[in-house]
């Protein structure tokens, strides 16, 4: 059995946000930056925003969280009425500033902005290296901005060049646009990643990838735009354009993790989705103990529910330091093993002498969960029952999520029972498949669940090769896992 490195959390790759403003006094650049801030959850790495005040366009963007890129300066430095806004955690092309978004074409004027993955570019680069466009320094959001730039110089206007590069986009996207003039939204044809509509009460129109960023800016919620539409807001209003017909398979994990709890997407809370989570592991694993204690944050509610429906007191008895986000200095081996430490902080005195239910959302490689267990035994946990609000993570997501490889997921080295005694919990239970999707009061075929079945509703190319098929019924039934490739 290989040994399993340094955990990671999962990271979503990036949120998009744009605005068209009713009037010209509109300014879209602050409304972007409280958009950007509520939907930081989705993006530390970078964020950036591009305005357009009818005749030129202005780009601001920055390394760093959203809080420190925009200074009042830089604010100003970006007049407009439209706009859109990207906040970025690389899974494609790495960290230089050139893949920071929102990408914008000077010579075809206009500003681009994507949340997803191209898992196979072959078409893009096919059709790029067609029109002699190099492809060394993009990466998949870059090469998606040069396909349209390509119909642009076709003498196309911007929505009608997303229309002809849109089945060149073989891969995941929520993506924005615009020119000096228009605002234009779309999304692939299964909806993989969330794409709300909204409008502020006077009249602007606004986009995100998430409803908590409209209710940030106290815009209402107008609907999802829709698996395969394009969305297109000018001065005459506001027109939909079905590209592709549309099939929901919206990725499982925005409910699992991903997602603000305040959001709601398919028209379910976030947050009730994740009681519910809680609710059915309480009928699934009924545990004997005193305690029901949170991974914070994403697995607040579902051991809100637990403890809701088991009886059993729920405390917040680990405590997070709040302003700890990623962690890009590391030094040595020694300081390393304090990152766990800085982000987490036991109550020893409501811990010590009594056995703890601990819930948490996933575990990727394994590693971060065995050293929050080491915690809790060492404030004097007597107990300590792990119960995790999804089932085991078999499969790398190549959708926008930074997975690791697949022989890097702990569930595809270790059966349950090998994977309890690595973490050091006296039980280990894992949400079921099918309590899941339960808790979501939606039906199975509107998600894609790969990271759990590893069935990819948009084909992965070349990268289908990187996978060995997996039984998950056969891990929850502590058999043994097959090692994947």
């Amino acid at each position: 059995m290989p040994e399993l490195q340094s955990d990671m959390q999962l990271a979503e790759k990036c949120a998009v946000f744009g605005i068209f403003g009713a009037s010209p006094e509109v300014e879209a650049a602050r409304l972007s930056f409280y958009g950007l801030c509520a939907l930081q959850h989705r993006g530390q790495e970078s964020s950036g925003i591009a305005t357009s005040d009818g005749k030129n366009m202005h780009l601001h963007s920055d390394f760093g969280l959203v809080t420190t890129v925009y200074r009042e300066e830089d604010l100003a430095q970006l007049p407009g009425h439209i706009a859109i806004g990207h906040n970025r955690y690389s899974t494609s092309g790495g960290t230089d500033d050139c893949f920071n978004q929102p990408f914008v074409d000077d010579a075809h004027d206009f500003a681009f902005a994507h949340n997803g993955n191209i898992p196979d570019t072959t078409k893009l680069e096919a059709f790029l290296k067609s029109r002699h466009v190099a492809t060394r320094k993009l990466n998949d959001s870059g090469m998606m901005a040069a396909a349209i730039g390509c119909y642009i110089s076709d003498g196309l206007s911007l929505p009608k060049a997303i229309t002809a590069a849109y089945p060149l986009f073989t891969g995941v996207f929520s993506a924005v646009a615009m020119n000096q003039d228009t605002l234009v939204a779309f999304r692939d044809q299964h909806g993989i990643r969330p794409l709300s509509l909204g409008r502020l009460e006077d009249g602007s129109y606004v986009v995100a990838s998430e409803t908590c960023a409209l209710d940030t800016i106290s815009a209402t919620v107008e609907r999802e735009i829709a698996p395969g539409e394009m969305v297109v807001v000018t001065t005459d209003g506001i027109q939909s354009h079905q590209v592709v017909p549309g099939e929901q398979k919206l990725d499982i994990f925005e409910f699992v993790y991903f997602a603000r709890p305040d959001s709601i997407i398919l028209g379910q809370t976030v947050n009730d989705v994740r009681m519910q989570f809680g609710r059915e592991m309480a009928v699934e694993f009924p545990v004997d103990a005193d305690v029901v204690i949170p991974v914070p944050d994403s697995a607040i509610p579902a051991a809100l529910g637990y403890a809701e429906a088991s009886g059993i007191p729920f405390e917040m008895n680990l405590i997070k330091n709040r302003y700890i986000h990623r962690t890009f200095i590391r030094p040595t081996a020694e300081l390393r093993e304090h990152d766990l430490k800085m982000k987490l902080n036991p109550l020893v005195s409501a811990i010590s002498g009594r056995r703890v239910v601990l819930v948490d959302d996933s575990i990727v490689r394994g590693t971060t969960m065995r050293k929050t267990v080491s915690m809790l035994r060492d404030a004097g946990a007597t107990e300590v029952h792990l119960l995790i609000s999804s089932p085991p993570v078999l499969y790398p997501d190549f959708y926008g999520i930074n997975t690791p490889k697949q022989s890097e997921l702990i569930a595809t080295e270790m059966t349950v029972p090998e994977i309890r005694t690595y973490v050091g919990a006296d039980t280990l239970h894992f949400l079921s498949f099918d309590g899941m999707i339960r808790s979501t009061g939606l039906p199975e075929a509107a998600f894609s669940a790969s990271c759990f079945n590893g069935i990819y509703p948009t084909p992965i190319g070349h990268r289908a090769k990187e996978i060995s098929h997996i039984n998950l019924e056969d891990v929850l039934a502590h058999t043994p896992a097959p090692t994947a490739a």
